[in-house]
């Protein structure tokens, strides 16, 4: 539970740095919702790809390794999920503030 707590964070935090890397976005509440969803999915997906990182989190176990993937697939979930919402807006000719 708390390395899902991590995640939804982390993703919130890398869908606004991704925004605004990009100049463009949903705004802050759109860019952390897209975030959060794109954390909690890119931290489930880094913890099918790596068994032990999910089995630690999945037990309790948090250990620094554990809350680092957590950190890491979320963030990077976050922004993934918020740069391909910034490009569909953009080719569906939405502005870019």
């Amino acid at each position: 539970m708390i390395a899902l707590i991590v995640q939804l964070i982390s993703g919130a935090l890398g869908g606004n740095a991704a925004a605004s890397l990009m100049k463009g976005g949903l705004g802050t509440v759109g860019n952390s919702i897209a975030g959060i969803l794109g954390g909690g999915m890119g931290g489930q997906i880094l913890g099918m790809i790596v068994p032990s990182l999910g089995a630690a989190a999945s037990s309790g176990n948090m250990d620094i390794t554990s809350i680092l993937a957590s950190v890491a697939g979320g963030g990077v979930g976050g922004g993934i999920i918020v740069a391909i919402v910034n490009f569909v807006k953009k080719a569906m000719g939405g502005s870019n503030s």
